[in-house]
């Protein structure tokens, strides 16, 4: 029998005593050993054992510590539904559940039934302090934290996703079992590296869009596993989550910005049509600019759709109907979305509305929050750092004033107003400028609520 050593180095897992054919690794002929992304681990120590090696296995230094007093929520019949399936996929795969569905509860239960040492990856400080309140209520456990100032590992550890990207590396061998809170963002071309370089043998996603625009969500089946169970928004509307209703509302452009638009427009389209360029895919538009970088012609007609969005998004006639909204909706507590800053400065300046965008600091941003959520302020307004991360159970109204039209953003902005309270019902005002480009990006955001 043939005796391997196994061990982690830096990201890799280093095969050390094999000579035979080796899947996912390669040749090192400097260290005579093979090579592979610490993520291979569990497969390499398979195929190892199968063809009848004997292993000596180094390459996990876990956390030390246990589990606390469990304390967990009973799971309901769906939340159970996708913890069973996740297990008998080898404890590996991805859980699509709507905002509000509860998928945390389903990885603090996974977590629980693993009794391993686990590093939960979250997009946001805000998620990464919720996440904290949970793990030490439910597992009997203080976390650790790497992210937000603090670096401290425990046998439950939180971190952010750029947290958790710098230190890759040293926290490869950590952790038994990684979860990926909005997995969808570990697909980034950076990102990546978190899955690829750690050799946790469990991984479990957790998103309420697994389709990117880019379509690099296929990499997460590959990082994480497959999907192993989803649930859409319609399938739990007024169930498991708040009723809600989407509301389309049409403004019009005044007679000056509808002759501008229409002049900008024509001016991108004739170039685009000169040059037989044809967008295929979400990828297209990103080779276009490009090319601009070469051709005066071309940036100039890029400046020119870019020029004509913005006024599609800044309508005048939004402002007027965001009053009236505002005023029919007094009682109510309201998240106001748009695309650009821009657009966010003025609603907050014109209408004295607290503003969030990613520039607002910190501390002001949960002062924000902190008084959205006691009523305080019955009204936020934000660009788009506040579709993930964001508690606030009796939110119900959302107006979309302005946005890219991706599936992903639009059910994140719904999502906000989703979570359910007794006798709550939520409405989704989506305000579209009638004759431009924004009449498209809302039929693709219908679309979203049809698959998620």
């Amino acid at each position: 029998m043939e005796r391997v050593e196994v061990s982690f180095d830096k990201g890799t897992v280093v095969v050390c005593g094999w000579s035979s054919f080796l899947p996912k690794a390669r040749w090192d002929p400097r260290s005579q050993v093979y090579r592979a992304l610490a993520m291979c681990y569990r497969d390499i120590k398979w195929y190892l054992e199968k063809w009848g090696a004997e292993v000596d296995d180094r390459v996990l230094e876990l956390v030390g510590g246990s589990l606390g007093e469990l304390q967990l929520p009973q799971l309901r019949d769906y939340q159970r539904e996708a913890l069973d399936a996740w297990m008998r996929s080898g404890c590996r795969g991805v859980i699509v559940l709507p905002t509000g569905a509860g998928k945390t509860l389903v990885a603090i239960h996974a977590i629980a039934a693993l009794q391993k040492p686990a590093l939960v990856v979250v997009p946001t400080i805000e998620l990464l302090n919720q996440w904290k309140s949970v793990v030490s209520k439910s597992l009997g456990v203080r976390p650790g934290v790497i992210g937000g100032g603090e670096r401290e590992l425990g046998f439950v550890t939180i971190t952010t996703y750029s947290s958790a990207y710098l230190h890759a590396e040293e926290l490869g061998n950590k952790f038994w079992l990684l979860v990926f809170d909005e997995v969808h963002h570990l697909a980034g071309e950076n990102l990546r590296q978190i899955a690829e370089l750690s050799a946790a043998p469990s991984r479990m996603g957790l998103t309420a869009t697994f389709e990117r625009e880019d379509e690099k969500h296929v990499d997460l089946i590959e990082l994480v596993g497959p999907v192993v169970y989803r649930k859409a928004v319609y399938e739990m509307k007024g169930r498991h989550l708040a009723d809600f209703d989407v509301v389309r509302v049409y403004v019009e452009l005044s007679d000056e910005e509808k002759a501008r638009y229409s002049y900008l427009l024509s001016k991108y389209s004739e170039v685009v049509e000169k040059i037989g360029w044809t967008p295929k895919g979400p990828g297209d538009f990103k080779k276009l600019v490009a090319v601009g970088e070469r051709s005066r012609e071309v940036r100039e007609a890029l400046m020119a759709w870019r020029e004509a969005r913005k006024i599609a998004f800044h309508a005048s006639a939004k402002l007027d109907l965001l009053r009236e909204l505002l005023r029919k909706h007094r009682g109510d507590k309201v998240i106001i979305f748009t695309e650009l800053n821009e657009a966010v400065h003025r609603i907050s300046r014109e209408l004295l509305i607290p503003e969030i965008t990613h520039k607002t600091p910190m501390n002001e941003r949960k002062e924000i929050l902190s008084r959205f959520r006691d009523g305080v302020y019955r009204a936020i307004v934000t660009s788009r750092v506040l579709e993930e991360g964001i508690d606030v159970p009796d939110a119900n109204v959302a107006i979309v004033l302005s946005g890219t039209g991706s599936r992903r953003e639009f059910v994140q902005r719904l999502g906000r107003i989703l979570r359910p309270a007794p006798g709550k019902r939520a409405v989704l005002y989506e305000v579209v400028t009638r004759g431009t480009s924004e009449r498209w990006a809302s039929w693709r955001r219908r679309r979203a609520l049809k698959s998620e």
